[in-house]
């Protein structure tokens, strides 16, 4: 449950940190006119990321994406959960729920479900510019935190058709998804919705049919993005053929 409450929460402090630098880019400083973003976690996987103008909608989008998987899962929000995120998480069972603050109401409801933790975690943008330390046989590596930001400028777009405005977006939201999907990492999405992941396959193009095979939403119309290069032109092929506009 640790291990799966940091995945949940690296992934919501990535996409606040996202929506800050797209706020500030447009000469805001206003941080609280930011959305609400709720991400759920199971073995450390995302199973359900959702953008919205509140904790409660936010939820409802997240679980939308698997609502099979998202049972039991890891729960993290970029916002104070409500009363009426509580009262809607309260029922289904999850093991964790992770939020910057949480209002009284929102303790009183979750307090009565046995043996869910809660856990407030304060400042969602804290400095990142932390080690990071992972064990390996005889020894640990240590390395700098990944805490780059994809900007538009740095696309480099290779295809006849420039993706469109609604298009771009949707592939940034994409790729900060996939960072934190376990490799071979497909993300499908569409603008502040996980459309579907497939995660953690042997070879890419099974990524690519498990995370279409999977999905609860509609995949046609969505975004991909992988976390590394097709070798061969199979996995852009099996993607076309559910009809994703745009690959990153």
């Amino acid at each position: 449950n640790l291990i799966d409450s940091d995945a949940a929460w690296e992934l919501v402090m990535e996409l606040r940190r996202l929506q800050a630098h797209d706020l500030r880019s447009k000469g805001a400083s206003d941080l609280s006119q930011l959305p609400h973003t709720c991400a759920i976690i199971k073995h450390t996987n995302p199973c359900g990321v959702g953008v919205a103008t509140s904790p409660l909608q936010a939820f409802h989008k997240a679980k939308a994406t698997d609502p099979v998987s998202a049972f039991g899962g890891i729960i993290a929000f970029s916002n104070e959960v409500d009363a009426a995120a509580a009262k809607e998480i309260a029922e289904m069972f999850a093991e964790v729920i992770i939020a910057p603050e949480f209002s009284a109401d929102a303790l009183q409801v979750l307090s009565a479900k046995k043996n869910l933790r809660v856990l407030r975690m304060g400042n969602l943008l804290s400095d990142l510019k932390s080690l990071e330390l992972r064990k390996i046989s005889g020894g640990v590596l240590v390395q700098e935190r990944d805490a780059e930001l994809l900007n538009e400028e740095q696309f480099e777009i290779v295809s006849e058709r420039k993706p469109t405005p609604a298009e771009l977006r949707a592939l940034r939201f994409a790729w900060a998804i996939c960072k934190h999907v376990k490799s071979n990492a497909i993300v499908y999405a569409k603008s502040g919705q996980l459309v579907s992941v497939g995660a953690g396959q042997m070879s890419r193009v099974d990524s690519v049919k498990l995370g279409a095979g999977k999905a609860h939403l509609p995949v046609e119309g969505s975004v991909l993005a992988s976390d590394a290069f097709f070798p061969f032109r199979d996995g852009i092929d099996e993607a076309a053929r559910y009809g994703i506009t745009a690959v990153i």
